[in-house]
């Protein structure tokens, strides 16, 4: 692919690795869309354990942790992903007021719009009001936490 005054050229290996993440992005997210987890109605349905349960999308996330628990099975085996970059993966496992509290928040977002991030911007690209919304919604949420997390650093003291 020749060089152009907006894109400049790419090694091999390095436009490999973008179009296979292009390429597992939209497989992502026809899945998402396959599943119904973009539609907020069938979120909201499947929350709904006390009114008009809709069972369907426990099979969705339950194939979904199947597949990662395989995926990180053989991940950890591994020091390189397929295409040869080198594979990190995550060495926390401490659970502290932070995390909870993002799983709270991130809940609540769920329970209450019926969108996570993923669905939402499939769900917007799509043409979806409501996901547009809720994007811009989350988008500043994480911005207010941005400015949030940079004041209390400045205002943290530093250890001698």
């Amino acid at each position: 692919m020749p060089a152009t005054p907006t894109m400049p050229a790419m090694k091999a290996p390095a436009l490999l690795l973008r179009t296979s993440e292009f390429i597992v992005g939209l497989l992502f997210g026809w899945g998402l869309l396959v599943s119904g987890m973009t539609d907020p109605g069938k979120v909201l349905g499947f929350l709904d354990l006390a009114g008009a349960w809709d069972p369907s999308l426990a099979f969705v996330m339950g194939g979904a942790i199947a597949v990662g628990v395989l995926a990180f099975a053989l991940a950890r085996r591994r020091t390189r992903s397929f295409l040869g970059a080198p594979l990190q993966l995550p060495q926390a496992s401490d659970i502290d007021r932070r995390l909870v509290t993002g799983g709270l928040l991130f809940g609540a977002g769920w329970g209450l719009a019926g969108f996570c991030p993923g669905p939402a911007l499939v769900a917007m690209a799509a043409g979806g009001g409501q996901a547009l919304l809720f994007v811009a919604a989350m988008l500043a949420g994480m911005g207010l936490f941005e400015v949030w997390a940079r004041a209390t650093a400045r205002a943290a003291p530093t250890a001698p």
